[in-house]
């Protein structure tokens, strides 16, 4: 798997960082929507140099160009409900491409910090020989986008896979380099070192989720 690991070069995506990291930011949650949307932006343009491109005939008022643009055969996948605001992000960028969406969310069967991942609702075209971006906000222990890639893949298997995410963990990231295929792209803003007792990011940002949409039952 490439891991391209964007906060290790300075650039304005650190300010959307530094906000949505800061707990007395966090208090707007329009402005923290935005930033990972903003975020989401970002990783969508370093993406893009790495896909492949045709080239076509542009007519203008004055005569004929010729570009270079992105080949259309993508998909993008987003994990609800946290991933919304990031899917508008990359969305921004590739807004003519096809839209899949997927829930997961940790289950606890015994109320203690042991969890399951439930994979619950998939709505896709089809992405069999397509490129799927596959977007989720925090990539914590990394089980959630295996066990979303695995129900993905009884739907067709795509031709190329760029994860999308805002904040991981060391342990997570090495976590999916063992279940992704060896030409898996990770996209990613910053990664933290630690994880705690709760599979939770340290220092993350907490709840994305939560953070964008308000606090779940």
């Amino acid at each position: 798997m490439q891991v391209h690991h964007l906060a290790k070069d300075n650039s304005v995506l650190n300010t959307f960082l530094a906000e949505i990291r800061s707990t007395e930011i966090q208090q707007d949650s329009m402005r923290f929507r935005r930033n990972i949307e903003r975020i989401g932006e970002i990783l969508g343009y370093e993406l893009s140099k790495s896909l492949s491109y045709y080239s076509t005939d542009i007519t203008t008022p004055l005569g004929t160009k010729t570009i270079n643009v992105p080949n259309k055969n993508l998909v993008l996948a987003s994990v609800l409900r946290a991933g919304l605001t990031l899917h508008q992000g990359l969305l921004n960028y590739f807004d003519g491409i096809e839209n899949a969406f997927i829930s997961a969310y940790r289950h606890h069967p015994n109320n203690d910090k042991e969890f399951e991942i439930v994979v619950e609702y998939f709505a896709s075209p089809s992405i069999e020989n397509k490129i799927l971006l596959l977007a989720d906000p925090m990539l914590a222990t990394g089980q959630s986008l295996v066990a979303v890639y695995e129900a993905i893949k009884k739907h067709g298997m795509p031709k190329e896979i760029h994860l999308v995410s805002v904040i991981g963990s060391s342990e997570g990231v090495d976590f999916i380099k063992k279940h992704f295929p060896e030409n898996t792209h990770l996209w990613i803003a910053d990664i933290d070192d630690t994880l705690n007792d709760k599979g939770y990011i340290v220092p993350g940002l907490g709840d994305a989720g939560d953070l964008a949409y308000g606090v779940k039952l």
